[in-house]
C-alpha cells in the first residue's frame, strides 16, 4: 500500500487508514462498483480494531471533464446511502451532474452493509410497531415503557459493540476517509434531511476540506432532542393541514367535503384513530396484524413525506376509515418501516435509534416527564402530538450513554454551502434551514415554497437549476433566494 500526504491535522496513527483505496468490483447492478473500506472503531484508539465500511459508485459518464467524486446521503439516520445510489442518484440526478461527477455512497458505519445496528427483527419488531403510543392508562404506559425498554436491550445485546460508536462525528470523520480513499483534495457532497447534520458536522470538522456541499431538508444542530422533535411535531401538523386543505376539494375525500376547514378534518382523523385503538380493524395481512391506531398513524405519517402519495392516502383513508379494510394504511406503515412482504425488516430503525440516542441526551427521561410534555405536543400538533411525545420516550432507556449534545456549527474557513429549505417539509421544519444557514459561516439558504420533504429533483426547475450550476460551475444561488414548484 503506497500511503499519500496525510491532511494537515491528522494523527499519524490514522495513516493506514487515510492510506487506502476501495477494492472495486461489481456488485450485481449494471454499471456501479462496489467496495469497502476501514475505519477504526474508536477514533480515540484505532489500535482497538476496525470497522469495514461499504462504498459504490458509478463513474462519471461523460462528455466533459471529470470534477472529482459526489458523495450522496439519502438521510435517515439509517437510510442505506448505497440503495439510494444505485436506485436514484446514480441513474436520476441531472445527466450533466452525472456526465462530470463519479457518483458515490458509503453506508454511514452501523447502517445496511456497512457493519449493521442489529436489535429487534421479524415478529419482535411486529409487536414493537403495534405498540401504543397514546397509553390511557398506567397499564398501557407500563406496556409502552418495556416495550422501549426491550427493544433498548435487544440492541445492547446484539450489537454492544458497535452501539457505542456510530455517533455522526464519527460518521463524518468516516467520510473524510472515503474522501482521501477516492483521491479528493475537498468534498462534494448532497445530502437529505439527516445527511444535512452528516454535511454539517463535517464541515465543523474540516472546514479547509468542503468542497461544494448541498444540504437539503436541513437540520438544526443546535437543537435538543426534545425541542428537535416538538419541532418535527408541528411540522407534521403543518403538512397534514396541506394535505387536508388538498383532500377536501376532492370527491374521495373520507376527512370532509368541501368547507371542512383542516381542523375539523384533523378532528375526524383523530377520532379514527381512537376508534382503532380500542378497536383494531382487519388489514389482510398474511402474518394477522391488524390495523391499530400506532400503525394507522405511521402510514398517515408516511405520506406526509410526498404529496404524490396523498391519492394514495385518500384512498387508504377511505376504506379503513370505514372499517372494512386497513390495508392501504399498513402498505404506508411498512414502507416507512421498511419492513417487506416476508416481514424482514431493514435495519432502518435500529440504526436510526441508536444514532439519535448516542447524538443527543433523552427528550424524555421518564414517562412523568413526558406527561408534563405532552400539552406542548398537542399544541404543536392536535392530530399527532400525543403520540409523537411518548414516541420520543425511547432514548431514555437506551444501554449506552450519549456522546453528543447540541452545539452551533459555523465551519470557518469553508467553501460556500448551500442549504435547501422547504417550506411545508413535515420531516425538518423550514426554521431549521433558515437556523442552519445563518449558523454556517459560508452558508447560504435556497427556499423551496412547497409541499414534501427536500425540494431537489422534486420538480421545481428553479431549485434543480440553482443546484446543478453549484454542484457544475461552483456558483452558490444568490442568499435567500426562493423557488415554487413550477
Amino acid at each position: 500500500m503506497v500511503l499519500r500526504a496525510l491532511p494537515e491535522a491528522t494523527p499519524s496513527a490514522l495513516a493506514s487508514y487515510y492510506g487506502q483505496r476501495p477494492n472495486w468490483r461489481a456488485c450485481g447492478v449494471s454499471g456501479f462498483e462496489c467496495g469497502t473500506l476501514k475505519a477504526p472503531l474508536d477514533y480515540a484508539e484505532p489500535a482497538k480494531g476496525d470497522i469495514r465500511l461499504a462504498v459504490a459508485r458509478k463513474k462519471a459518464t461523460g462528455p466533459g471533464k471529470r470534477l472529482g467524486s459526489l458523495l450522496v446521503n439519502p438521510g435517515g439516520p439509517g437510510g442505506s446511502a448505497v440503495d439510494y445510489l444505485q436506485s436514484y442518484a446514480g441513474v436520476g440526478y441531472p445527466a450533466k451532474v452525472r456526465a462530470r461527477y463519479d457518483m458515490v455512497a458509503v453506508d454511514p458505519r452501523g447502517v445496511a452493509r456497512s457493519e449493521p445496528v442489529e436489535c429487534l427483527t421479524g415478529r419482535r419488531m411486529d409487536t414493537y410497531t403495534q405498540t401504543d403510543t397514546t397509553p390511557d392508562d398506567a397499564r398501557e404506559t407500563g406496556e409502552l415503557v418495556d416495550a422501549f425498554k426491550a427493544f433498548a436491550a435487544a440492541c445492547g445485546q446484539r450489537s454492544a459493540k458497535l452501539l457505542r460508536h456510530v455517533s455522526t462525528v464519527e460518521a463524518a470523520r468516516d467520510m473524510d476517509l472515503v474522501r482521501a480513499a477516492l483521491g479528493d483534495e475537498k468534498l462534494t457532497y448532497v445530502g437529505a434531511s439527516y445527511g444535512t447534520f452528516l454535511g454539517a458536522t463535517y464541515a465543523g470538522l474540516y472546514p479547509e476540506r468542503v468542497g461544494r456541499l448541498v444540504l437539503d431538508g436541513a437540520m438544526d444542530p443546535s437543537l435538543s432532542a426534545r425541542k428537535m422533535n416538538q419541532d418535527q411535531t408541528a411540522g407534521f401538523e403543518t403538512a397534514f393541514r396541506s394535505f387536508a386543505k388538498d383532500c377536501v376539494h376532492r370527491s374521495d375525500c373520507p376527512l370532509g367535503g368541501a368547507g371542512t376547514s383542516p381542523e375539523q378534518a384533523g378532528k375526524n382523523l383523530k377520532a379514527f384513530f381512537r376508534r382503532l385503538d380500542s378497536a383494531p380493524i382487519d388489514a389482510g395481512d398474511a402474518d394477522g396484524r391488524k390495523l391499530g391506531e400506532a400503525l394507522a398513524t405511521t402510514g398517515v405519517i408516511a405520506a406526509m413525506y410526498d404529496e404524490g402519495a396523498w391519492e394514495q392516502l385518500r384512498e387508504a383513508l377511505g376504506t379503513a376509515m370505514k372499517g372494512k379494510d386497513g390495508a392501504g394504511l399498513l402498505t404506508l406503515s411498512d414502507s416507512y418501516y421498511e419492513r417487506d412482504a416476508d416481514g424482514r425488516y431493514a435495519n432502518l430503525m435500529s440504526a436510526n435509534a441508536a444514532v439519535n440516542c448516542l447524538d443527543l441526551p433523552a427528550a424524555f427521561t421518564s414517562p412523568e416527564e413526558v406527561e408534563k410534555g405532552v400539552p406542548d405536543f398537542e399544541k404543536a400538533s392536535p392530530v399527532f402530538g400525543e403520540g409523537l411525545a411518548w414516541a420520543s420516550l425511547n432514548c431514555a432507556y437506551w444501554p449506552v450513554r450519549p456522546t453528543g449534545e447540541p452545539r452551533r456549527i459555523e465551519a470557518k474557513g469553508a467553501a460556500p454551502i448551500v442549504v435547501v429549505g422547504t417550506t411545508r417539509d413535515p420531516a425538518t421544519p423550514y426554521s431549521w434551514a433558515q437556523s442552519l444557514a445563518a449558523q454556517l459561516s459560508s452558508g447560504t439558504l435556497l427556499t423551496y415554497e412547497g409541499d414534501g420533504h427536500t425540494a431537489y429533483g422534486r420538480g421545481s426547475e428553479c431549485i434543480d437549476s440553482a443546484i446543478n450550476s453549484y454542484l457544475l460551475e461552483g456558483a452558490a444561488p444568490k442568499n435567500e433566494k426562493r423557488c415554487s414548484a413550477t
